[in-house]
């Protein structure tokens, strides 16, 4: 059955994307929960139009992200944690609190979701922290933990 995609779906495809799917897959699950429409010959021109919006959206995104990444690409975000000997913190930074020093520091408010960071930092120092905030946009923000006085 050849459906329009009413919403982004990683399996299948973005928004306005004609695709071609099971039967039932469409009329069971599809259809119902509203994230395809069938693929009429009137509702094809509204899929371009579809697509069409989602590429000026997807502009503006990118933009906007490359803005946030050329201003905190050069920054070093620091983070006051208490540490033990050796340089081991108690507990851990985690990605909500860089989000919450990058908001503090900077003014930019980021998605801790969109924070790559693979575990909590348990250390001082100087760390790296992935951030893609767009398909097309992946940077890293410098944080630098340092011992609380």
């Amino acid at each position: 059955m050849r459906i329009v995609l009413r919403n982004d779906l990683a399996q299948l495809g973005k928004r306005g994307d004609i695709v071609e799917v099971a039967d039932g897959y469409a009329r069971n699950f599809l259809l119902p929960k509203g994230h395809a429409i069938a693929a009429t010959s009137g509702v094809s021109a509204q899929a371009g139009a579809m697509r069409r919006a989602r590429d000026l959206k997807d502009a503006r995104d990118r933009e906007a992200s490359e803005t946030v990444a050329r201003t905190l690409v050069p920054l070093v975000i620091r983070i006051a944690a208490r540490s033990g000997p050796g340089g081991r913190l108690f507990g851990s930074i985690t990605a909500a609190d860089v989000v919450e020093a990058v908001q503090a520091q900077a003014g930019i408010t980021l998605d801790r979701r969109r924070l790559r960071l693979e575990e909590p930092i348990r250390s001082l120092g100087m760390h790296e922290v992935p951030v893609k905030l767009h398909s097309d946009v992946e940077f890293r923000v410098t944080v630098e933990v340092a011992a609380a006085g």
